[in-house]
């Protein structure tokens, strides 16, 4: 099966349990976290996720929404988009 990979954004104040929360949902999903970074920018916790879409258990519409509403509970903006697509929006 072909690798889907998907960048995931997480953006917000800074507080125990951001990496957690994230990755435990994804677990749920079967969605396998490639690569990780994180960092602190101004006093905002900023994280950058590569993950692997394809044996995800749930669609990526209800992925993308399922992990606003995670960001909500934690008041950081998750986001999610397709890494052909930020690779163009990325581009120089």
């Amino acid at each position: 099966m072909d690798k889907m990979n998907a960048i995931i954004t997480v953006v917000g104040s800074d507080k125990v349990g951001i990496i957690a929360k994230v990755s435990a949902f994804l677990a749920s999903c079967d969605i396998n976290i490639e690569d990780i970074s994180q960092t602190i920018l101004s006093g905002s916790f900023v994280m950058m996720m590569m993950v692997d879409l394809s044996k995800s258990t749930m669609p990526l519409d209800k992925v993308k929404s399922a992990l606003a509403v995670l960001g909500g509970t934690m008041d950081v903006s998750i986001s999610l988009m397709h890494e052909k697509v930020f690779s163009a929006m990325h581009r120089i």
